[in-house]
């Protein structure tokens, strides 16, 4: 049987609670975050404007060698300016739980993200997790970082990292 796998990021924006709020419970600005080559595209017709618990957002992402896969996720938790969360109902994990979490500081807005996921097909999960999948998603996060930064600034001193486990 294959593991759960974990990772944890964290990323202090220079904006206000509010801002961040409205930018990330918005499921049409995931695109926006999302590194280009993975074909990221929403094809929900009624996944509404903003987040809420029982939302089901579908996607279509281009992983591998740019073949389209079907992931449906539902919003199953959300307390305003705090937290929601994410989890795969179909899609290529056995197992996608992503919370995210918003937090004022002084100056800005810490965002939290953890997430529990376990791959398909036994020891070849494992394998995959070591071959593609952990750098895969090193790397969407790494670009997330990035592209949060332009959309809203960079923290000084900011040292973000993606934290796998």
């Amino acid at each position: 049987m294959s593991k759960v796998y974990s990772i944890k990021t964290v990323q202090k924006m220079p904006i206000s609670l509010d801002q961040a709020w409205d930018f990330f419970s918005k499921p049409d600005n995931l695109k926006e975050i999302t590194p280009a080559n993975l074909g990221f595209n929403i094809i929900s017709k009624h996944h509404g404007p903003t987040m809420y618990p029982g939302q089901i957002i579908e996607y279509t992402v281009k992983p591998i060698l740019g073949i389209p896969l079907y992931w449906m996720t539902e919003i199953t938790h959300v307390i305003d300016k705090q937290f929601f969360v994410d989890e795969q109902r179909f899609g290529p994990y056995t197992l996608w739980h992503h919370q995210h979490h918003f937090k004022a500081i002084d100056g800005g807005v810490e965002m939290t993200d953890i997430v529990h996921y376990k791959l398909p097909l036994w020891f070849l999960g494992d394998i995959a997790q070591v071959i593609l999948v952990k750098s895969q998603l090193s790397g969407i996060f790494n670009h997330r970082y990035k592209a949060v930064e332009e959309r809203f600034g960079v923290w000084p001193g900011a040292d973000n990292k993606v934290i796998f486990g």
